[in-house]
């Protein structure tokens, strides 16, 4: 059986593996066709690196996953098969990058409002800083440990703690200086890239959205695939698999789909790399299907 995965995060922006860890993963998990995506950088991908994943018989496409906003809510646009050494291309991720520096500051002045210490200064030396570097800074810090059992009556995971203190309508929540999913996807193609809307999944269950809401991004920034085969994990741990759905919603919107583990760390819950801690899978035929459109 095949196994493919286009999603996945490394040390470069905030993941847990390097990325020559995630290609030993995915070796180790059975996958043939992996795809690093890290927040508004690609910094994983070197030459090194694609001999290395050629050495384990792994084809590795370049991915990107740049954070935008749309009207609701902040939406995530893949990109895919992009010319990932376009210096253009570098210097507008770079920019983005910037961005989330700024936000960690801005955001800091709150979180230190409302009596959270933030470790500022060694967070500023992540590269492509995001909203879970800080939030598992936070939880992780053993001076936050009162005003956090005060504040949720438990140690709470990072994603909990943005969703109640950094998320829109929350006390710590900044307005970040951001790209629309249109403005991404422009990016994206004059690197002769393929685009594609993250984890609708998401927006749903996170944010509120409507399906009319995916609808009018899509309509908006036209990406040539979605996210289809991704399963969610709620705020309560619950995974929720809507992917019959969301293949159905691509296929009457004339979108290939793709599919993503959006692995970040081994937390006993998540998918993994593959999704071999899943009953997830995709036939072989799909599998195929999905390289081609990517690719061609």
């Amino acid at each position: 059986m095949k196994r493919i995965d286009l999603h996945i995060h490394t040390t470069m922006s905030d993941g847990a593996f390097t990325p020559k860890q995630v290609i030993d993963e995915a070796y180790k998990n059975g996958v043939s066709v992996m795809a690093i995506a890290d927040h508004d950088t690609t910094e994983a991908y070197t030459d090194e690196l694609f001999e290395y994943a050629k050495s384990k018989n792994i084809k590795l496409i370049p991915a990107v996953e740049i954070s935008t906003k749309a009207s609701k809510a902040g939406v995530h646009v893949l990109g895919y098969n992009f010319d990932w050494k376009d210096e253009k291309f570098k210097e507008k991720l770079f920019k983005l990058r910037n961005i989330r520096h700024d936000y960690l500051h801005d955001v800091s002045k709150k979180l230190e409002e409302i009596g959270y210490y933030l470790n500022v200064e060694e967070l500023d030396k992540i590269d492509a800083v995001t909203k879970a570097h800080i939030a598992l800074d936070i939880v992780n810090n053993k001076y936050n440990k009162d005003k956090l059992m005060n504040d949720f009556g438990y140690i709470p995971s990072k994603g909990e703690f943005i969703e109640t203190i950094m998320n829109e309508n929350c006390p710590a929540y900044v307005t970040k200086r951001t790209v629309s999913p249109k403005q991404a996807a422009d990016i994206i193609r004059e690197a002769n890239g393929k685009v594609v809307l993250a984890h609708p999944v998401a927006y749903v269950h996170e944010d509120g959205f409507t399906d009319e809401d995916i609808l009018n991004i899509i309509n908006d920034m036209k990406p040539d695939g979605l996210e289809a085969n991704y399963i969610y994990v709620d705020r309560n741990n619950n995974l929720i698999n809507e992917t019959k759905k969301w293949n159905e919603f691509a296929k009457d919107n004339n979108l290939f789909v793709t599919i993503g583990s959006d692995f970040h760390n081994k937390d006993g819950i998540r998918p993994e790399i593959g999704f071999v801690n899943t009953n997830f899978a995709l036939t072989d035929e799909e599998i195929d299907k999905i390289i081609k459109n990517i690719l061609e």
